[in-house]
């Protein structure tokens, strides 16, 4: 039944069964607005200890996965990128590795582009990296306009999967590249069973404590569980119009990189 309703609604795009189950993740259940408006507020209201949670609760190692993500773009040198939902702008201070001309990050929260603007003129980089606001589903760039597009750990909080990744295909220029880095879902015994613990035990608990928002840190496993990763990805990046796809698990499946290109 759900499988049904869910073809007739999305009849226009390709939507698979796990995609709508994750379309239907919110951070604030009690709430009727749309899963966007949600995403912005729940970021607005934790972006003042983003940065210090995002490294305390990986271990660091999220620097090194979106390190690893780079290292991929490194053969195309792209001169123009566009970073979306760049957040606090982690992922585009990260790519300045690639020696590019401009940088232009997007995001719905003005909380986290706040804290993103400040950090760049912290480090003398705002000319090169431009942060601006804009829904990561209706890109305010025309075609054609980026030798890369890149996205860390924001995809999974998009409305509508496949139209984010349209859109990012969109802006693309022929030849170009995108590359995404995005939690997953380990599947090996036993990294499997203390990852789940973790982040549905621990996580939230730690979360709640440093940021003050529960909701933010109980959405987070519940957005990745509902993910559709891995091989499934690839067939919405694909039905997106990427090509020559590419997906790279890191760290036992906790995180994945994926990437596809434009032609």
């Amino acid at each position: 039944m759900i499988e049904w309703l869910a073809n007739k609604l999305f009849s226009h795009s390709i939507i698979t069964h796990s995609q709508f189950n994750y379309m239907a993740v919110v951070p604030y259940k009690d709430k009727e607005t749309s899963k966007r408006e949600q995403i912005a507020e729940m970021f607005d209201s934790i972006s003042p200890k983003y940065d210090l949670l995002n490294h305390v609760l990986s271990g660091g190692i999220d620097i090194l996965w979106r390190k690893r993500a780079i290292r991929e773009l490194k053969p195309y040198n792209p001169k123009k990128i566009l970073d979306i939902a760049t957040g606090t702008g982690d992922f585009a201070l990260e790519a300045l590795a690639l020696k590019p001309e401009k940088i232009i990050g997007v995001d719905i929260s003005e909380g986290m582009l706040a804290v993103g603007r400040d950090k760049m003129k912290e480090r003398g980089v705002d000319k090169i990296i431009e942060m601006r606001s804009g829904d990561s589903e209706r890109l305010p760039f025309g075609d054609n306009e980026f030798d890369a597009v890149i996205v860390s750990f924001g995809v999974r909080n998009f409305e509508n999967l496949q139209k984010g990744l349209t859109d990012m295909q969109r802006v693309v220029r022929p030849g170009g590249v995108c590359v995404v880095l995005e939690f997953s879902n380990p599947r090996q015994f036993p990294f499997k069973q203390v990852y789940n613990f973790y982040s549905r035990t621990i996580l939230p608990l730690i979360g709640r404590m440093v940021s003050k928002d529960a909701s933010a840190y109980t959405y987070l496993p519940e957005s990745v569980q509902a993910f559709p990763d891995g091989s499934d990805f690839l067939r919405i990046y694909e039905a997106a119009g990427f090509t020559n796809t590419k997906w790279i698990p890191l760290t036992f499946g906790v995180a994945s990189i994926y990437i596809g290109h434009k032609q």
